[in-house]
């Protein structure tokens, strides 16, 4: 209830034009959302320098037609960590998928462990193949747990698993994309859970169609320093997730990372691909919740 509470008090500032949110960049987009007195958004109003996502399993308890219908009425251009089967429904839409999965592909059991190779190589082809056909640029991937391996073992396991796999890749125009994630809260043991990891991974490698996913919220936990290590390795990453922290719920000043100040220094990368937001909704509406984290990231 108290994140109702706020919410309908945020809304109610915005109408009368004051609030914490109503100066700068933040206040500009939200009270260009509040313009018509209404809670609706005209996406023809975005600024249109980011391409927008959101990440689907935020929003699991929104029939993904509904989902995808109303994230193009905001103005997204994509929806994150959709499978296969999934993909159909977001195109009726408009909508692409801006970085695809599936089932197999496991956070904790990844190419880190010689010992998955195999299955991992096998399963990733046809995933591959598959987004290829639909115009996906980008396939997710993971380092696995570590379980006893030292990093620099990490990474060469990983780069003798993936190899082989970015070749096929780079045939069919599709890059493999690694996530970079905490192992302090949310995904314990993790490996690739600091962007010098991911880094020396990308220059062991040096094939241009392996990247990571910069997840903004995780990395705030494991290093902070976010603006400085973006712009000092910009040419590693390709997509980015948001979140707040603590908490990963909506991106307001009710958190610690202020996202205009971010995506404004992403931009200033040159960086051209898609920011999808990965914060978990505690508004009682949740596409209320999607729509304001467009408009703090619509710099």
């Amino acid at each position: 209830m108290k994140n109702i509470r706020n919410r309908r008090e945020v809304l109610k500032n915005l109408a009368l034009g004051t609030g914490a949110l109503s100066l700068g960049v933040v206040g500009s987009a939200f009270a260009t959302q509040q313009s018509s007195g209404k809670e609706e958004m005209d996406s023809s109003r975005l600024k249109g320098n980011i391409n927008h996502s959101a990440c689907r399993w935020c929003y699991n308890d929104i029939p993904l037609d509904e989902f995808a219908r109303n994230s193009a009425e905001i103005g997204l251009k994509a929806i994150d960590l959709l499978k296969p089967s999934e993909w159909a429904t977001v195109e009726k839409h408009g909508l692409t998928c801006s970085m695809a999965t599936d089932n197999f592909a496991n956070i904790e059991e990844g190419f880190n462990d010689p010992g998955n190779h195999e299955k991992l190589q096998s399963l990733y082809k046809p995933l591959i193949d598959k987004a290829s056909d639909h115009g996906i640029k980008n396939v997710i991937c993971f380092s696995g747990n570590r379980d006893g391996l030292d990093d620099k073992t990490g990474i060469e396991n990983c780069a003798v698993g993936l190899t082989p796999l970015l070749k096929y890749a780079e045939e069919r125009e599709v890059n493999l994309v690694m996530e970079l994630l905490n192992s302090k809260v949310n995904h314990p043991d993790y490996q690739c859970d600091h962007t010098s990891w991911g880094v020396a991974l990308c220059e062991k490698m040096g094939l241009a169609n392996f990247k990571l996913l910069y997840d903004i919220y995780h990395m705030q936990i494991m290093e902070g320093d976010i603006i400085r290590t973006i712009q000092d390795n910009h040419q590693y990453i390709n997509h980015y997730h948001t979140a707040g922290n603590p908490g990963r719920h909506e991106i307001t000043d009710s958190q610690e990372l202020y996202y205009p100040a971010i995506v404004k220094a992403i931009l200033d990368t040159g960086f051209d691909g898609y920011l999808a937001q990965e914060f978990v909704p505690t508004y009682e509406d949740k596409m209320a919740a999607l729509k304001e984290g467009v408009l703090i990231c619509d710099v």
